[in-house]
């Protein structure tokens, strides 16, 4: 499982890096597709390692 997560983030750090060096756009558009990546790893790590299943388990009584 573990090897599977490094080649995924490999693998998308690689296409990341050609579409900023070989396709041309604005800067303001690569920024955002740059966090968009960046937030869409990052919460898929966060639901592999069940970090966001436990989170919706919490409940706030108000």
């Amino acid at each position: 499982m573990l090897i599977h997560i490094v080649i995924t983030l490999i693998v998308v750090g690689v296409l990341l890096w050609l579409i900023n060096n070989y396709i041309p756009m604005a800067g303001s558009i690569k920024t955002i597709l740059n966090a968009v990546v960046v937030i869409a790893v990052v919460l898929w790590l966060l639901n592999i390692f069940g970090v966001l299943t436990s989170i919706s388990r919490i409940h706030v009584r108000g």
